[in-house]
């Protein structure tokens, strides 16, 4: 089964969602904002995904710039990143795309067609 952390109120995941409903893919929505990532899920993840860190954090949230992240980031250890990753739902970058055999953070149709093949 395809999960995929999503937020109701932005536009990105709204088009990913609809366009696995186009598809016909089965998936199971879970709301990124209520029910985050914990931080060994994380991981595990991030592991799988094959993307540096950094890709699965939400650049343009205004979580993300109120934290000042983008000055912070650069001299933060993974541990550090990972943490900070796991203590808010909108930091991470959404939608997440997890398969049996993928993680893909962010809608490119492209590249979750080849995902989901």
């Amino acid at each position: 089964m395809v999960k995929v952390y999503c937020y109701s109120r932005c536009t990105t995941c709204k088009k990913a969602l609809k366009w696995l409903d186009e598809n016909k893919i089965e998936y199971k929505s879970v709301d990124i904002k209520e029910d985050h990532p914990d931080e060994e899920t994380l991981k595990k993840l991030h592991k799988k995904s094959g993307l540096p860190l950094r890709k699965f954090f939400n650049t343009s949230g205004q979580l993300y710039r109120e934290m000042g992240l983008s000055k912070k980031l650069p001299e933060m250890s993974e541990e550090e990143m990972f943490k900070i990753l796991a203590s808010d739902g909108m930091l991470v970058k959404r939608p997440l795309l997890i398969t049996g055999g993928k993680v893909l953070a962010g809608f490119k149709e492209d590249e979750w067609m080849e995902a989901l093949k």
